[in-house]
């Protein structure tokens, strides 16, 4: 929570904004689950923010907030997930030093062992120097002994060790999976939009050494197939194009779920040439087949994409390379839909 809103949650204010986020789920046909609660109170509190940002797109574009939807939201927007990144990286700083740890006592095992064989030489020597040196040789059999005893107390604690060790590996592969759960669309299992905000970063931080295109594909007229067929076969729809895109985007492709009817692809690496390519194949065979409602059989005819990307310029962020490549897809929409549109050839003609 930000904040603002967790000021605002904890003020006089509070209830207005309470009354103010039922009344505005009830203009947009919201449910009020406590979800979707939650979800328009960041909105409402913060409406420049990123989530508040999202909701403003989906209502412009009278998407229906299904339960996916504010679920997929909630996912990407509210901050749940911070804790289990704490975790994660207290757990390798935990390994790290456990690391270290492990180090240390090796070496002073390793030293231990040399100590106690000096001390064995230097008794066999003085074995030989006769009863003058009786007593010495007691000394030097005493510290053998306590030697020995640490050596063994060091033993048992790197037994320990390991175990240690062994538990710390089997916290952060669970946290790691805990992490990839996060970064998952739960519908599609595609990545989700936090996951592709983080790649697409990395990828325009590191496009200097290889060229970088973004794509950006939208369902054509699914908002027709939830009001004419209902939310559950939106999602079948939705599932049938994310298998799609997942076959085509192997390798070093990186294909996620944008948002609602939305699909994101970042091409590392790819000439324009094959981009298009790609998003052609994409395309046509999205459409190649006529898909039946599952519950009634019912033929809902085929499904198109549009489709619009941008190749990266030189020190061009994230926000920027997004915005040409959604405006390619806009000029894919307003061309007739079921089209790819390049954005190099939208700048070449203006």
């Amino acid at each position: 929570m930000t904040a603002q809103v967790e000021t605002a949650v904890r003020g006089p204010e509070a209830y207005s904004l309470a009354r103010n986020a039922i009344s505005e789920m009830e203009k947009a046909g919201v449910w009020p689950t406590p979800l979707n609660f939650e979800l328009w109170i960041h909105y409402l509190g913060d409406p420049e923010g990123p989530l508040g940002v999202e909701i403003k797109r989906l209502l412009a574009e009278d998407a229906v907030i299904s339960d996916e939807t504010s679920e997929m939201l909630a996912a990407e927007f509210l901050p749940r997930g911070r804790l289990s990144e704490e975790i994660r990286d207290a757990g390798a700083v935990l390994d790290r030093e456990l690391a270290s740890v492990s180090a240390a006592i090796a070496k002073a095992h390793k030293t231990q062992t040399d100590f106690g064989e000096t001390l064995a030489d230097a008794s066999q020597t003085m074995d030989t120097a006769g009863e003058d040196a009786s007593a010495l040789k007691s000394l030097v059999g005493g510290l053998s002994t306590a030697t020995q005893r640490v050596r063994r107390e060091t033993a048992s604690l790197e037994k320990r060790l390991e175990s240690s060790n062994k538990e710390v590996a089997r916290l952060r592969e669970h946290l790691e999976q805990v992490r990839r759960d996060a970064m998952t669309d739960a519908l599609t299992n595609l990545a989700n939009r936090k996951a592709f905000d983080e790649r697409l970063e990395q990828a325009c931080a590191d496009a200097g050494r290889t060229p970088l295109t973004l794509a950006i594909l939208d369902i054509d007229h699914f908002k027709r197939f939830n009001d004419t067929w209902g939310h559950q076969t939106g999602d079948q729809v939705l599932r049938y194009v994310s298998t799609i895109l997942s076959r085509v985007c192997s390798g070093n492709r990186f294909v996620a779920r944008f948002g609602g009817e939305e699909f994101a692809i970042i091409f590392p690496g790819e000439s324009p040439g094959a981009v298009m390519a790609a998003l052609e194949h994409i395309r046509e065979e999205v459409s190649s087949r006529s898909l039946r409602r599952r519950s009634t059989n019912d033929d809902l005819g085929a499904v198109t994409l549009s489709a619009g990307f941008a190749e990266h310029l030189p020190s061009e962020g994230a926000a920027a390379l997004l915005e040409r490549a959604d405006e390619a897809l806009y000029a894919s929409k307003r061309g007739g839909r079921n089209r790819v549109t390049s954005a190099r050839a939208l700048e070449n003609a203006a």
